[in-house]
């Protein structure tokens, strides 16, 4: 009875400890993740077990997102979850996101999953349209896109159809083109074998080079009105903010950067924003919700708190990261190393095999021939030596029908003819009989001839064939597999296929080294700005002739206005970053 008592209490105390507990369903860009959390557990410590989980240390650019009404909201780090607008119904759908995005992706993302989570959530948001891009860049990181999924192009594995169930262009995109898909796909594969030798982190990095540039990557945007009542869009990413016409994402109309704001606050709907030039009024506007200043809120201090940590040496764990990041992407760099001078040695190892047995096919044919003219000159041999004989024996019968032939000549002189008739006819048939004998040794003469040219050819057709029986031993000596294999001792050291423990020293640079490096960078990144700038105008040069203008939306035709006056995203945000904050300020009010 004790026993079943204890069982009972431990039970309830189990059932206890699951009450305390609830389910929480977490969504990336990559996968769903599952936790079980304590009611205690604050937004951080969710968020921290979300990273830890994926190995990411770069937690400064994401957090968790959910829906309330018709908005978005983010979890809160230092409240605890369940008090927060979260769904009350388990699982807790969370969305893991990022919420900050980096000003240059290069410099600023270090880890290869802070990367990658990037590159998927942006390349989602330009396929379902979030994020306007320009047709010939959608097929230039469309090939990225293939890069990093199917590495190195090869003809022989990707051949036509492969992207058949990809999803790589945004539906506007396709339908703005008298183009099938099959088209498509060999505009993308002719960029993608453009690519090779690029890892996937590569492919990655470079599709988020390309798209940082867009003009609606990064920013968040929300329905604003001036004190004037004017609808308008306020635009926030790690530059700034924004100001846009409604109809207008693009293009912004005023823009304010980080640097130049002091400070941010709201109050009920409307919200403040205080310059730094102390001339200048506060900037105000209204939102539609309380819940929409909050948010404006939250990303306008995040924006604003990464803005100037870009600006200041980086801390401790960032330096740390890095220097790790700069071995790894090393260490990766020597085993790419490694990994290619294996491949070019087995490629090397398989034509010298492929070229052995060539060979080994080569001398067997020839051996093969050697062994059949070797059996003719058997067989013309043998012929000759019966030919040769059988002219022998016609010969010594020839010459023994010429000795009767004479003996009876001989008899026949003996013989007395009686009468001059028979005499007569005697010596005509000794004329004949002398004819015939003459004819006979001339006959026997030839066919002495013949056995003496039969006695010739048979010598010649032995010397034949002792020199192909000669040329076959040449040829059976001359074994391919006598040749030295190829094998990893035999090859240079630096070129062995073992494998070994790599390392790589790292020594700190001087300033002066550094400056250089970085102004390297520069016109590196320039060149190749340049270089994909002209990718980009030859692809739409190629589709131009396709497009059906019916078709453009507002948007397109925003981006074509914008590219034929030379605006880009940059640019934009120089000019108006150069007029005074007033003035700004002021501009924003009369809208």
């Amino acid at each position: 009875m004790a026993s079943a008592l204890a069982s009972k209490m431990g039970l309830n105390s189990l059932r206890r400890r699951q009450a305390r507990n609830y389910s929480v369903k977490i969504v990336t860009v990559d996968a769903d993740l599952e936790f079980s959390c304590e009611f205690k557990w604050k937004g951080k410590d969710l968020f921290e077990l979300v990273c830890r989980t994926l190995g990411l240390r770069e937690t400064w650019f994401f957090g968790l997102q959910y829906n309330v009404k018709d908005t978005v909201a983010w979890l809160k780090m230092e409240k605890k979850v369940l008090d927060q607008e979260v769904p009350k119904e388990e699982p807790i759908v969370l969305h893991f996101l990022a919420k900050f995005y980096p000003e240059n992706a290069e410099e600023e993302l270090v880890q290869d999953v802070t990367q990658h989570l990037f590159f998927l959530q942006v390349k989602k948001k330009i396929l379902e349209e979030e994020v306007y891009c320009p047709p010939e860049a959608s097929v230039l990181l469309a090939s990225y896109a293939v890069q990093a999924k199917y590495g190195d192009y090869d003809p022989n594995v990707h051949k036509p159809g492969f992207l058949a169930q990809e999803e790589l262009l945004p539906k506007r995109v396709i339908n703005l083109y008298q183009m099938t898909a099959d088209m498509w796909e060999e505009r993308i594969t002719v960029c993608y074998a453009e690519h090779r030798g690029r890892t996937r982190d590569e492919a990655e990095m470079e599709y988020l080079k390309i798209a940082q540039d867009l003009e609606m990557y990064g920013v968040n945007y929300f329905f604003i009105r001036n004190k004037k009542g004017t609808d308008l869009l306020l635009g926030v990413d790690a530059l700034g903010l924004h100001i846009y016409d409604p109809d207008n994402k693009l293009t912004p109309k005023i823009s304010f950067p980080w640097n130049e704001i002091r400070n941010i606050s709201y109050s009920d709907k409307e919200f403040a924003i205080k310059p730094l030039d102390k001339k200048a009024d506060v900037f105000k506007f209204n939102s539609s919700k309380l819940r929409v200043n909050k948010l404006i809120l939250q990303l306008c201090i995040g924006n604003h708190d990464l803005f100037m940590r870009r600006r200041r040496v980086d801390s401790l764990e960032v330096q740390q990261m890095k220097a790790q990041a700069r071995e790894e992407k090393a260490r990766k760099q020597m085993e790419r190393q490694r990994l290619e001078r294996e491949k070019h040695l087995r490629e090397e190892a398989e034509r010298a095999r492929d070229e052995l047995e060539r060979r080994l096919i080569q001398l067997q044919d020839e051996a093969h021939m050697a062994n059949e003219a070797l059996l003719r000159s058997e067989e013309t041999a043998d012929l000759l030596a019966e030919k040769a004989q059988i002219a022998e024996e016609e010969a010594k019968l020839l010459a023994q029908k010429a000795a009767e032939a004479e003996q009876e000549i001989q008899r026949i002189k003996v013989t007395a003819i009686r009468s001059e008739e028979e005499k007569r006819l005697i010596e005509q048939k000794m004329l004949e009989t002398e004819m015939l004998a003459l004819k006979m040794a001339e006959e026997s003469e030839r066919r002495a001839k013949e056995a003496d040219q039969l006695k010739q050819d048979l010598q010649e057709a032995r010397e034949s064939e002792r020199r192909a029986k000669h040329k076959l031993l040449e040829i059976t000596s001359k074994s391919p597999y006598s040749a030295t294999p190829l094998s990893p001792s035999t090859l240079p050291p630096d070129l062995s296929f073992s494998t070994e423990n790599l390392s790589f020293d790292f020594k700190d640079t001087d300033m002066k080294r550094l400056s250089m490096e970085i102004e390297k960078e520069k016109v590196e990144y320039m060149e190749k700005s340049k270089h994909l700038q002209e990718q980009l105008n030859e692809l739409k040069t190629e589709i131009e002739s396709l497009k059906l203008k019916e078709r453009e939306t507002p948007l397109d035709i925003l981006h074509n206005e914008n590219t034929e006056r030379g605006t880009s995203k940059q640019s934009n945000f120089k000019k108006l970053t150069l007029q005074s904050t007033k003035s700004r300020v002021a501009f924003f009010e009369e809208l």
